[in-house]
């Protein structure tokens, strides 16, 4: 993993500026997957590394939201056409994509820069259902709530009096995954990132994955107002979302689980049924990136995880359970700091 600094000295270059395309995506049932990531998944769009992709998802069932109180004619129409049209499973997230990026191979990594998000509709709603969430013997029915956007004040109307700020992001954002996993469910993250529902992938974070198919095929939804930390009743403000992408084809990086970095932070992460083993997994990758990224020993490595790492659950929900390690970039004040 590198700063943002050294990853764009990396895509001048890999490519001139004057040879980046940017390319639009909408989501319509032709141009999204709903509920897997597979590698045998045509790609609905090819590009190059470096280039740059405007990508609308939506969110949500129409009916399930009018019964919440939306209007019947706010309801997104490519939500409505996406629904009737396009089967699915075995997960229920609506996912734009694939993506195809030229010469990626099993062994690369794609390092996808968040540039921009952007929230088009001003609601978005939570539900738990007896089925899911974390405390289902303490839920054994079912709730739904729409929830009201002010995009001009950045808060939710959650309830009166209860004003959320909005920190949209995207819960799964995922290449292709093995070839011998077949159609993977969208709903458990794993080595191709997926459903990571971690609140810190916003706008100017960078997420990078370790490819494991031709072209990697890139595929992002499930759009988020908010979330808090463990998604314990199963989803987030849920919402129609659209963010701007680059995507940079890294050669010279090698990793087997997905990582991240935001302007202030490292991020490593796990992902497991059990939530130590998931805790174990995160702090095993942010020692190997201390050793590998920063050059310490790994008796330092290991000590600084316990000094000034925070991990935190990512999310209890998904059938694998998420754990990220937070490390300031601020720490760094040598050579290293440039890495």
């Amino acid at each position: 993993m590198r700063t943002l600094t050294s990853a764009l000295a990396i895509l001048l270059i890999s490519q001139p500026l004057s040879a980046i395309q940017v390319w639009t995506l909408k989501a319509t049932p032709q141009t999204v997957v709903i509920g897997n990531y597979s590698a045998a998944t045509p790609p609905v769009l090819t590009i190059k590394s470096g280039d740059i992709v405007e990508i609308e998802t939506v969110s949500g069932n129409p009916a399930a939201l009018v019964r919440m109180g939306l209007a019947e004619k706010d309801v997104p129409p490519a939500l409505v056409a996406i629904v009737r049209d396009v089967k699915g499973g075995p997960g229920g997230h609506i996912l734009t994509g694939p993506i195809a990026i030229e010469g990626a191979e099993p062994g690369d990594t794609l390092e996808v820069h968040i540039e921009s998000l952007k929230l088009p509709v001003p609601w978005a709603y939570n539900s738990f259902r007896y089925t899911s969430g974390f405390l289902t013997e303490d839920f054994p029915g079912s709730a739904s709530k729409l929830i009201p956007l002010d995009l001009t004040r950045k808060v939710a109307n959650f309830a009166p009096g209860i004003e959320i700020p909005l920190r949209p992001f995207f819960g799964s954002m995922g290449v292709a995954p093995p070839p011998d996993a077949g159609r993977y469910n969208s709903a458990p993250p794993w080595q191709h990132a997926g459903n990571l529902d971690n609140k810190e992938l916003g706008a100017g974070a960078v997420l990078y994955i370790p490819v494991w198919a031709k072209g990697a095929l890139f595929q992002v939804g499930d759009g988020h107002a908010g979330q808090g930390d463990g998604e314990v009743d199963i989803t987030a403000m849920e919402t129609a979302l659209n963010g701007t992408f680059r995507f940079v084809l890294r050669k010279d990086l090698h990793l087997k689980w997905p990582r991240a970095e935001t302007p202030t932070h490292y991020i490593t992460m796990g992902m497991n049924e059990e939530l130590v083993d998931a805790t174990k997994q995160a702090v095993r990758e942010m020692i190997e990136f201390l050793v590998t990224e920063k050059g310490l020993s790994r008796n330092d490595a290991y000590m600084l995880c316990s000094v000034a790492v925070d991990f935190s659950i990512t999310q209890l929900v998904d059938g694998k359970k998420g754990v990220h390690g937070m490390l300031r970039k601020s720490l760094f004040t040598g050579p290293s700091a440039q890495k």
